[in-house]
């Protein structure tokens, strides 16, 4: 840790740049990608567009926190800077809290005001007259047009592989506290341990959930074109997957920093946000489990 208290500015980078590009082609390659998939194009470029700009951002990320990491272990950030780190990493979170919280408020939109409206009830009910034999119900398992919009056969059981998944990511939480707490009073066998195992919780859960995907789409009828229901589980699942696809990462990041003699038992905020925003996935999975899959 530097001694000075004067505020460490680093040399000009070229990553923030890079980091523009790659997910400017990321999204070009999604947007691509999806919009061949509706129109029924067999040939796209979409994947290898993404594929192109996934490489990219991996690029990046690997240079920048690496820059970053290089900074840290020569003793350059003072404690104001690691003030700023932590409010910037707060402040991050915050962002994502928001960006899921406006994926619920789309749910909680459909659930109780729109898809009312196209059954005739509520102050908008004369929006029945599009569909006059629909009858809304939740989970929607008859969808206003079934010839465009196929409806689900059944909604995934909560209390199978959901619940199992609900039980590997509250675990995971526990375990990566565990490992903070023997990161913090030095036992670094312990902090080896715990943290492998939240490591291979995460994996477990993305394991999981990729089969539930899977039988959703070949066994249950439930895509992301059978109506609005396909469309926000799969929104809500799919975005907190990639979430913990990430965290899973920067968890693996922190334990090889660990092998390799990081951190000590005051400073280790590297390790402080990555445990913050693997609490932040688990929590989000918790409001997921209840308002996506049980109510």
């Amino acid at each position: 840790m530097a001694t000075h208290e004067h505020y460490y500015v680093p040399a000009q980078s070229k990553w923030p740049i890079i980091g523009t590009f790659a997910l400017l082609i990321t999204m070009v390659g999604l947007g691509t990608w999806f919009n061949d998939l509706k129109a029924g194009r067999p040939e796209s470029h979409g994947p290898l567009i993404f594929f192109v700009g996934g490489l990219l951002v991996a690029y990046m990320m690997f240079g920048w926190f690496g820059a970053v990491i290089r900074e840290s272990r020569a003793g350059l950030y003072s404690h104001q800077l690691n003030k700023s780190f932590r409010w910037g990493m707060s402040w991050f979170i915050f962002s994502e809290v928001m960006f899921f919280i406006a994926f619920f408020g789309a749910l909680f939109y459909v659930r109780n005001l729109s898809g009312p409206w196209l059954s005739g009830d509520g102050a908008k009910g004369v929006a029945h007259m599009l569909w006059p034999n629909f009858e809304f119900a939740w989970p929607l398992l008859n969808t206003p047009d079934p010839q465009l919009f196929p409806p689900p056969k059944e909604v995934i059981d909560p209390w199978h592989l959901p619940l199992i998944n609900t039980i590997l990511l509250v675990s995971s939480s526990v375990t990566v506290t565990i490992a903070h707490h023997a990161l913090r009073k030095g036992h670094r066998g312990a902090l080896k341990f715990w943290l492998a195992l939240t490591i291979a919780l995460g994996i477990a859960f993305l394991t999981l959930q990729a089969h539930e995907y899977v039988e959703a789409y070949t066994e249950l009828g439930l895509t992301m074109g059978s109506g609005v229901y396909g469309a926000t589980f799969f929104m809500l699942t799919g975005f907190h997957g990639a979430h913990v696809t990430i965290g899973t990462l920067i968890l693996i990041v922190m334990l090889a920093r660990v092998f390799s003699g990081h951190f000590d038992n005051d400073e280790h905020f590297g390790f402080e946000a990555a445990s913050w925003y693997w609490h932040f996935v688990d929590v989000v999975w918790v409001g997921l489990f209840i308002f996506v899959y049980i109510l």
